[in-house]
């Protein structure tokens, strides 16, 4: 079973930047689709951005694109996301996870089937 750990979330004012990690134990993490989600109070978690195991495909969610960038060094097995221009409406809980499937890729948080325990992000106005 992979464990997945979030770094990197805190507290930041409009318009600034964070950079959140996420490390993965054991092998094969370059077979795995990774992706970024986020949860805000009282809402459903929502797809981020997402990227192939490879980096040759990455998606994002329409409100962060031009502002958020997923990457990933497989040879550390760790996924990151830039984030830049940050806005309040982007606080939240932001949570890494795993593609269930070797090759697969998809934005349906129930297509992914390991996720790290979540790094709080706030953005103050």
């Amino acid at each position: 079973q992979v464990q997945l750990v979030e770094s990197g979330g805190g507290l930041v004012q409009t318009g600034g930047s964070l950079s959140l990690s996420c490390a993965a134990s054991g092998s094969a993490f370059s077979i795995y689709t990774m992706g970024w989600f986020r949860q805000a109070p009282g809402k459903e978690r929502e797809f981020v951005a997402s990227i192939s195991w490879k980096s040759t495909r990455a998606y994002y969610v329409d409100t962060v694109k031009g502002r958020f960038t997923i990457s990933r060094d497989n040879d550390k097995n760790t996924v990151y996301l830039q984030m830049n221009s940050l806005q309040p409406e982007d606080t939240a809980v932001y949570y890494c996870a795993r593609y269930q499937t070797p090759f697969g890729m998809g934005q349906n948080p129930a297509d992914f089937g390991s996720w790290g325990q979540g790094t709080q992000v706030t953005v103050s106005s």
